[in-house]
């Protein structure tokens, strides 16, 4: 089915709701008026160790942090759609849509995919891909656990997530420009890591794209 037409229908029965304050809104909204209003548009500029850009939509603060562990709890609502809508948007206004082949969301562990049910990335990924055409796939697994990332320093991140990811399908990502997406961005070391595994397995230039960037 239409990802759009799905949605209206799903809206008669769910009524969709901000991913912030959960106010009701209309089926193709991504946030009420007021809470809109009160995001921060990302204007940095950020580089990354094996990426070749990175764009992110919004600053991560206290406005949209609701909406983030709303998914990451594992209760999607409306924020895939909200986060999707608008990463589509930004990837249209930084130079990368047309130079990029596929998308590949940046995985879970397999503890986090049984506590959640879902990956929140591949969601956000299937927003885009509805929006912008672009194939979404996933090439790339993590394969073992790694501590929790925001509990480290930026030295500690990068050794935490060493061999932790890998292709799984090399043959998919052999000579492709890649879009990597993520729901937040820190440090970079996540990007950066499988953008490494990526390009040893063949794949061309690595664009980075987050819905929120922490400052």
């Amino acid at each position: 089915m239409d990802y759009f037409l799905k949605r209206k229908i799903l809206h008669l029965f769910f009524p969709n709701r901000c991913p912030v304050c959960q106010e009701i809104i209309n089926a193709d909204d991504r946030f009420c008026s007021e809470c809109t209003d009160s995001l921060k548009i990302y204007n940095g500029s950020f580089e990354i160790s094996g990426v070749d850009k990175f764009c992110a939509c919004f600053e991560y603060d206290d406005s949209i942090k609701p909406a983030v562990f709303l998914i990451k709890d594992g209760i999607c609502g409306n924020s895939a759609h909200a986060f999707g809508s608008y990463l589509a948007e930004t990837i249209q206004n930084n130079d990368i849509l047309h130079k990029t082949d596929m998308i590949v969301p940046v995985p879970v562990s397999v503890k986090s995919m049984r506590k959640r049910g879902y990956n929140q990335t591949e969601l956000i990924a299937e927003t885009v891909r509805a929006k912008l055409g672009i194939p979404v796939c996933c090439a790339v697994r993590k394969v073992r656990e790694t501590e929790e990332q925001k509990k480290l320093d930026i030295n500690g991140r990068m050794s935490n997530l060493k061999n932790a990811f890998k292709v799984c399908s090399p043959e998919k990502v052999k000579g492709k420009n890649i879009l990597l997406i993520d729901d937040v961005c820190t440090t970079g070391s996540t990007f950066s890591e499988i953008a490494l595994v990526l390009k040893e397995s063949g794949a061309g230039e690595i664009f980075c794209a987050s819905v929120c960037k922490t400052m």
